[in-house]
């Protein structure tokens, strides 16, 4: 296991070391869940969820924001309000 002492800085913030990034495969902006268990926070990659209902199943990317499928069909239900018809 590696292992990496650093400090906060004064915002709270920490620096994962590159090494640790690099055999996780985290890349700039990858979305991190942040946890505690016991004593210890725990990082890990974090799963899309829908937008809309939280749902980690059958999801679709769009604009960079994951919507499930039932979303995605009840939003293209939807009647459209802006519509001139």
């Amino acid at each position: 296991m590696e292992s990496h002492t650093r400090k906060l800085d004064e915002l709270g913030r920490i620096v994962l070391p590159g090494s640790i990034r690099a055999n996780l495969g985290w890349k700039e902006k990858t979305a991190i869940d942040i946890s505690v268990e016991g004593d210890s926070v725990v990082l890990k990659r974090s799963r899309g969820r829908c937008v809309f209902c939280g749902s980690e199943a059958n999801l679709n990317t769009y604009k960079a924001t994951d919507v499930c499928g039932d979303c995605c069909k009840e939003i293209a239900a939807a009647p459209n309000k802006n519509s001139d018809t």
